[in-house]
């Protein structure tokens, strides 16, 4: 806890009223259910000037956002989790007796901005039109103590706005209050795991729950971030995918399944990366990945509909368009069309000298199929901004599928492409135990070479295949990309309540406050 003479003086000032407050008899944080019937958005939608007798008895609360005295009068707003409304205060009828103290000394001197109060009353509107809470009775529920950022805004400027990212996602709770569409941000990325949460189950799928701690990180190729289980004394690692759980569960039994997983990689953070982030993945038993790409094509296009009643979506400058059926292209014509290059015969030495024609860093730990994605990853990812499937990727880059029936030393596998960025992978799952246990001794040769992300091999997994799993199609979205581009958002940061952050250093903080 900070000492006095650390806080501003607004908070010290703040500090001041809590205590006259209690000094009034008046409990600043009652314990005391409150009765909410009312909402400002149930008001705003629903009263119609004339209609008082349906919003006579209103009881509302909130977050006092503003407010204007005028002697034995007052308005003010107030900020629920619905928006906002205004409410209109009179002292003789909040203090019908002598003691005017509630009015005269808590409401006008001793409120601040961001207290929370709740108000009983009536809905009536104003001569200027303005739909209003006419307040009978007010009660103080929570007393702040930190000053909010007061934005104003005067002929279309906006002055003091909580607009800078590093504050803004450091204290979500602050940019939530003061900034209304983040709020909506994250309400439309609540309906869109709704929304696809309703169209699996629609579609018989049933959801589970996998482990976060594994003793094996298995199912991406990705850096583990690791810990230590103290009564086992074993390393842990936290999860990177979720996929050789869901799989053991389809030779279980189970012909559909699905989980939301929060995943993990100890890698690098960017505007589309961050270490901890949400994947959906699901698995369905006799179906391949012909099938698959037509399914997510519906998926996504009942996802645009239900947040913007159209299959057209605002993207940045672009208008993406989730009109099924999508494009789809192969990894090695897209790396033709946009390079030149056709790689789909090269060895790995002619891919290395690709790689230095088009200016491409590479490194010893590098096999043929990391380096084709590094150049499908440099040159062509950026160039897809329609929703595309990219297809039939090289066999040394998928350890985990179903070799192409068609084209040898490809696999069943597509990457789905949305404004510039991977959006979700699938393949026509490999259920070959054998030939399963080949790739992941390749990829542990790959891991002695030096390539920290090469899979681990996870000899239950293969002993849960030995006892057979059916033809299996598989996919995994980047829950938070697709929330990126549903709601517009340029930042992985910005569809995360609380994205990772460096630690907060007290320099720092107190920087921060001698600017403000």
């Amino acid at each position: 806890m900070m000492s006095t003479h650390e806080l501003s003086e607004q908070e010290v000032i703040r500090r001041q009223s809590l205590q006259e407050i209690i000094n009034l008899g008046i409990d600043p944080y009652p314990a005391a259910l409150y009765p909410v019937n009312a909402t400002a958005k149930h008001i705003h939608d629903n009263y119609k000037q004339g209609d008082e007798a349906s919003f006579k008895d209103i009881t509302i609360a909130g977050r006092l956002m503003g407010r204007r005295i005028m002697g034995k009068a007052a308005f003010a707003e107030i900020l629920d989790a619905t928006g906002r409304v205004q409410i209109y205060i009179n002292r003789d009828e909040v203090c019908p007796g002598e003691d005017k103290t509630l009015y005269n000394t808590l409401f006008k001197k001793l409120l601040d901005i961001g207290d929370f109060i709740g108000i009983t009353g009536y809905v009536f509107t104003t001569q200027t039109g303005e739909t209003t809470v006419h307040a009978t009775s007010f009660t103080l529920l929570s007393k702040s103590l930190h000053p909010l950022p007061v934005v104003k805004e005067k002929d279309g400027e906006v002055f003091d706005a909580f607009s800078d990212p590093e504050m803004r996602y450091r204290q979500r709770y602050v940019d939530l209050i003061v900034n209304p569409h983040v709020r909506d941000t994250f309400i439309k990325r609540s309906v869109m795991i709704k929304t696809i949460r309703d169209f699996l189950n629609e579609h018989g799928a049933l959801e589970v729950d996998t482990p976060v701690l594994q003793n094996i990180p298995g199912g991406a190729a990705a850096r583990p971030f690791i810990t230590h289980h103290n009564a086992l004394d074993v390393p842990f690692y936290l999860r990177i995918a979720n996929e050789l759980y869901l799989k053991r569960l389809i030779v279980g039994g189970f012909d559909f399944v699905y989980e939301f997983s929060r995943n993990f990689r100890n890698e690098g953070m960017d505007r589309t990366h961050n270490p901890e982030f949400t994947v959906l993945e699901f698995y369905v038993a006799y179906k391949d990945y012909y099938w698959m790409m037509e399914f997510t094509e519906k998926m996504m296009e009942r996802v645009a509909v239900a947040l913007h009643g159209t299959t057209e979506v605002q993207t940045g400058d672009n208008i993406i368009s989730y009109k099924a059926p999508f494009k789809r292209v192969s990894i090695h014509q897209a790396i033709k069309e946009h390079t030149g290059f056709d790689v789909a015969a090269m060895d790995e030495d002619g891919l290395r000298g690709v790689c230095k024609e088009l200016h491409i860093e590479t490194d010893a730990s590098m096999g043929k199929g990391k380096l084709i994605d590094e150049i499908f990853g440099a040159k062509c990812e950026g160039q897809y901004i329609q929703p595309t499937f990219i297809i039939d990727y090289p066999v040394e880059l998928s350890p985990l599928t179903k070799k192409h029936r068609e084209h040898a030393g490809l696999v069943e596998r597509f990457e789905l492409m949305i404004n510039g960025k991977e959006m979700a992978n699938a393949y026509s799952e490999l259920n070959d135990p054998l030939e399963q246990r080949e790739r992941f001794e390749e990829q542990a040769k790959l891991m002695e070479r030096g390539d920290d992300e090469a899979m681990f091999i996870d000899h239950d997994f293969l002993r849960a295949l030995e006892y057979g799993m059916p033809p299996t199609s598989g996919i995994g979205f980047g829950i938070d990309r697709i929330a990126m581009l549903m709601t517009n958002s340029p930042s992985i940061q910005d569809v995360l309540l609380f994205p990772q952050m460096r630690p907060e250093k007290v320099a720092e903080v107190k920087k921060e406050e001698e600017k403000a």
